[in-house]
């Protein structure tokens, strides 16, 4: 007898030797096409030497490739469909023996054909020693569920009856299992109707699978009605169906209801099913039901396990009650059960959007303590939370990012690309800028490749903190990593060094940017046009409003703003006035045309940033009367005054003297609606201080307390400034303490008015014990102080501690150019600076006057007859003097008089000879001193021959005067 195997074999052999004999049949279309004998040279390449480069053909396994035998017989079933019970029956005999489930479901599947896989299904039924299986049938029930062939489908059901009830029965039962499975419970109830209506009883499986559908889907009392239909028919519900049907009830909050079922079904609560009831309580929100289950698990002997607790946490998690997660970890940590890496995540997650940070990075020790340290997912969801916000964090929570940033670094985890941004942001807005270097260059080590977006980012926070330096050398960084800049980056890079003063860098970036093809938008524009005004380049401003118009950017009204405000800083305050007049149509001034020759002027107007720069240039250049016009000007413009507008105007005639003006503004300020600022009182506060009002000063000062507007660093050092005006140091001491009492750390300015106002009063020895304690304190003199102490200890004759004061400016604050010096007195005013002469010498210099302390101390030294150290500083002030371009008359006079005095008249006429080859012409008394020198030595020549020298050339004398020996 052949075996089964032995005729597959035997099947399979016929099968290769009817496909060679196919291959090799005359009609073949591809047969003769080549000559078989001629032959053919072997290329030097072909196709199998590429082989390696196609993805490989995937090979499916076994089980997925249908038998051969199944292949055969669906296409003799499709075939001879019409002779099914003639030609089809009688070649599918000769299979009988290779029948199985597989075999079958395979056929079904690739017939397709209802009626077909029909009458083939029932034929396999009937064949000895086989039977179908549960995947038969649902491979039937695939074939006849589809919509388009219901009707033909219905009438195949009652065929399947006719020939084999017992077949239709379960036929019709794995139909109802089917729905149940796809979730369908409406169309499962139509499934079972149709059942019964053929007269079947649904059997327990199909039972279970009903109930449980209608618990999926929350119909808890349609499965109350199948459960009760199910108990009449005499079965029960098994473990995994109760489970589910008392989960829903307590959904639905019948908790009691599902213990009763328990009970009838003479089922015991256990671990399972107990975790299966709390889940569905945790999902109707009613905790205390769900924890009272967890103690009933206690009392009925079921512990509960991981799961459970897992349960209860992502149940409270779910629902935000952060509170109970915290119990629930307790209890789950003295179990020694813990939480999986995902639920530790979530919960990192929620409690760090509910601002919880002290807990969520508790968490992080108990997932070590848990065996599963914190990764990747977890270190972002924690640092990107503290980091993400759009106000910068608190210094306690920023510290603690920092400290699991460096755990992060020890797990070899890394930040991704938005959190590392946002840590380098507020890295700088707290002023970390090398520990924002140090982390942007650990993450480009670890893979991190940062894009222009990044880099644009960062490197505005560093422009916006004024640091330069470091977004210049992460701007060279980006190139180097082969990134691109864009026109954004570009544009704040140049914006950052106009502002910071380094307009020429500014400039070598916007040539840059256009030789490497990105074009400059009205902004980049606008930015460099400001910073060329502002600084009195003039022509260069201009040129680049002409690069900007002939490139096809036009300006808008941000650039005439910034226009009008360049204008009014570089003290062209009448040319912004004519461009402001041109903005608004009433003006015919030809000079300012070639600032609208450009497009769509016409519909620019003035808005309030236009205005408040005009109304700012008009008070600094004291034409408040103009600003004050200019403010009625905008309104019946319907343009609505800011702060701004009203604290410059305020400011204006405060600093003009007209406090009476200034009161009434501020009304009107407050009348529409403008609190007022803390710069608002500190204008009015420092005005009456300086008028010697100090009752209406007090008064403004305690309204503004009254309105919470503390007072700042400027507030006080106009106070402090006004007391020492009126000689009233020791109270300006006081408030000095006060200030610092306060938690308002006084500035630069502050000491050095204080030390002024010591200095005149007469105090230089308190003077200088308050420089020490100034550095003492971390604040560092600049220029201007040490400027104002020296000239009080030469003044009080204290000349070892000014010429002291002398070495460590020079070897601290020596500022050798203009834009170093012009920072080093901002925040003085201007009045005030006038008083030491610091205006007058930065006009006629183009560098910081440090020869003109030289020669303040020189001239002290030599009063006071110590010729020596005069002759030993005048000699350092030539060293470094002559870039600096500067002499002082009075120090030469001064130091010629002494040596005369002390009969040195060589070195007296050698300084002479300097003096005039510098440039500097003497008065005549400085004459007249070095010829009663030389007669004192009896060098009488030597006098004759200089009194001949003034007789013959003549020389003009101070006062338009002259002597020409007449």
């Amino acid at each position: 007898m052949i075996t089964r195997r032995a005729a597959a074999v035997a099947l399979r052999a016929s099968l290769r030797r009817a496909c060679s004999s196919h291959a090799a049949d005359s009609d073949d279309p591809l047969f003769g096409l080549f000559d078989a004998s001629a032959p053919h040279p072997e290329p030097c390449l072909s196709p199998k030497d590429f082989a390696f480069i196609k993805d490989p053909a995937p090979v499916l396994p076994a089980a997925a490739l249908p038998p051969p035998e199944a292949v055969l017989i669906s296409k003799a079933v499709r075939a001879y469909g019409s002779d099914f019970d003639g030609k089809a029956e009688r070649f599918l005999r000769r299979y009988r023996e290779f029948l199985t489930d597989s075999l079958v479901v395979a056929v079904l599947r690739a017939v397709r054909s209802p009626e077909l896989c029909v009458r083939f299904f029932l034929w396999a039924e009937r064949q000895v020693g086989y039977r179908h299986t549960g995947a038969c049938y649902d491979a039937l029930a695939e074939v006849l569920g589809f919509e388009d062939h219901a009707r033909t489908a219905e009438r195949l059901l009652r065929e399947i009856g006719e020939d084999d009830r017992e077949v239709l029965g379960r036929l019709l039962n794995v139909l109802v299992r089917r729905c149940c499975r796809r979730g369908l419970w409406d169309e499962a109830l139509e499934e079972l109707g149709r059942l019964k209506d053929f007269g079947y009883r649904p059997s327990v499986v199909t039972y279970n699978a009903l109930v449980q559908v209608l618990a999926s889907a929350g119909q808890v009392e349609m499965g109350f009605r199948v459960q009760k239909e199910m108990s009449a028919s005499g079965f029960c519900m098994d473990r995994s169906t109760i489970g589910c049907f008392a989960e829903a009830l307590c959904k639905d909050g019948r908790w009691t209801d599902a213990l009763d079922m328990i009970e009838r079904e003479d089922f015991k609560l256990d671990t399972v099913l107990c975790t299966q009831m709390i889940s569905g309580l945790m999902e109707a929100s009613l905790f205390n039901e769900a924890m009272s289950f967890l103690h009933r698990m206690r009392c009925n002997s079921c512990i509960p396990n991981v799961v459970t607790y897992r349960t209860l946490l992502s149940g409270f998690l779910k629902k935000k009650e952060l509170g109970w997660c915290k119990r629930i970890i307790n209890m789950m940590m003295t179990e020694g059960c813990s939480p999986n890496p995902s639920l530790f995540n979530s919960l990192v997650h929620s409690y760090c959007n509910a601002e919880d940070y002290a807990y969520a990075y508790k968490l992080f020790n108990r997932m070590n303590t848990c065996g599963c340290p914190p990764g990747y997912v977890v270190y972002n969801i924690f640092i990107g939370s503290i980091c993400g916000r759009e106000q910068l964090p608190k210094t306690e929570l920023l510290d603690l990012a920092e400290k699991v940033y460096e755990e992060m670094l020890v797990a070899s985890c890394v930040l991704n690309k938005v959190n590392t941004a946002n840590f380098v942001r507020c890295l700088c807005g707290v002023g970390k800028f090398e520990k924002a270097f140090q982390i942007m260059k650990e993450m480009m080590r670890k893979g991190f490749v940062p894009d222009a977006s990044t880099y644009y980012k960062v490197i505005t926070f560093l422009c916006q903190a004024n640091k330069v330096d470091k977004a210049f050398l992460l701007f060279e960084e980006m190139k180097r990593a082969g990134v691109n800049p864009d026109v954004y980056t570009y544009t704040i890079l140049i914006d950052g060094f106009c502002k910071a003063g380094l307009i020429e860098q500014a400039r070598r970036w916007f040539d840059e940017m256009r030789s490497a093809g990105c074009s400059p938008n009205v902004v980049t524009y606008t930015a460099l046009l400001h910073a060329y005004l502002k600084y009195k380049q003039l022509c260069q401003a201009n040129d680049i409003f002409h690069r900007m118009v002939d490139d096809a950017c036009y300006p808008n009204a941000v650039t005439y703003s910034a226009l009008i405000d360049g204008l009014c800083k570089a003290g062209e305050v009448q040319k912004a006035c004519e461009i402001y007049a041109k903005l608004i149509g009433a003006s015919d001034n030809v000079e300012t045309d070639l600032y609208f020759e450009n497009k769509g002027v016409d519909t620019i107007s003035p808005n309030v940033i236009t205005y408040g720069a005009l109304v700012d240039g008009l008070c600094k250049a004291q034409k408040v009367a103009d600003a004050h016009e200019l403010l009625d000007s905008m309104l019946s413009a319907g343009c609505e005054p800011n702060q701004i507008v009203y604290d410059a105007l305020i400011d204006g005639f405060c600093k003009f003297g007209k406090i009476d003006n200034a009161q009434e503004v501020f009304l009107r300020m407050t009348k529409c609606g403008y609190l007022p600022s803390v710069h608002t009182y500190t204008s009015l506060i420092d005005r009456m201080f300086k008028d010697g009002r100090l009752d209406l000063a007090m008064k403004v000062l305690s309204q503004m307390l009254k309105d919470s507007c503390s007072p700042n660093v400027v507030t006080y050092t106009a106070m402090v400034d006004g007391l020492c005006k009126i000689g009233e140091t020791e109270k300006a001491l006081n408030l000095l303490s006060l200030m610092e009492e306060k938690g308002c750390s006084p500035n630069v300015v502050t000491y050095t008015a204080l030390i002024d106002g010591l200095g005149k009063a007469g105090k230089v020895d308190a003077s200088l014990k308050l420089f020490t304690q100034m550095k003492t304190k971390g604040c560092a003199p600049n220029y201007v102080t040490y400027r104002v102490l020296i000239n009080h200890c030469c003044a009080a004759g204290l000349l070892d501690d000014a010429h002291l004061l002398l070495d460590e400016m020079k070897q601290t604050h020596w500022p050798k150019y203009l834009q170093g010096y012009c920072s080093a007195v901002q925040g003085f005013s201007k009045k005030f600076l006038a008083s030491l002469g610091l205006l007058e010498e930065m006009e006629s210099h183009d560098t910081a006057p440090i020869a003109h302390v030289y020669g303040m101390i020189i001239d002290s030294f030599s009063k006071a007859g110590r010729l020596e150290t005069a002759l030993e500083l005048h000699k350092e002030m030539m060293e470094v003097s002559s870039p600096l371009n500067m002499t002082s008359k009075g120090m030469y006079t001064s130091l010629i008089q002494a040596l005369c005095l002390s009969s040195q008249v060589e070195e007296a006429i050698a300084l002479h000879i300097e003096m005039m080859r510098r440039g500097t012409m003497p008065d005549l008394s400085l004459f007249v001193c070095l010829i009663k020198g030389l007669i004192e030595v009896d060098k009488w020549n030597e006098a004759l021959q200089l009194c001949y020298g003034i007789c013959q050339e003549g020389v003009k004398w101070q006062g338009n005067k002259s002597f020409d020996g007449g």
